[in-house]
């Protein structure tokens, strides 16, 4: 009986659960912030000693930055910084960054 229900049933693999099951689309998007913020450091391999990510809310990135001169040269760079972090994740998780002097 057992092997008759479930044979009726659709089998379906875990990974297409968490990919496509639109429950979970909160649960993915905070896995994916919380990505950009561990692989910032891969991303960005000259900024490991002066700039320091965050967090991601709202698809925002908020960075913390060593020095006022630093923070407005990112800032002006802003829109490369996303364009490279997105094109890492090959999908937009960040559409914006915010600048935090230490």
């Amino acid at each position: 009986m057992l092997k008759d229900d479930l044979r009726r049933k659709k089998i379906v693999s875990l990974t297409d659960v968490f990919t496509k099951d639109k429950s979970l689309s909160k649960l993915r998007l905070t896995i994916s912030e919380s990505e950009v913020v561990s692989e910032f450091e891969n991303i960005f391999p000259n900024f490991t000693s002066s700039v320091k990510a965050l967090t991601v809310k709202n698809s925002i990135l908020y960075l913390s930055v060593e020095n006022s001169v630093l923070k407005s040269e990112l800032h002006l760079q802003r829109n490369l910084m996303i364009e490279k972090i997105n094109k890492h994740f090959k999908r937009k998780i960040v559409l914006n960054i915010k600048f935090k002097s230490i």
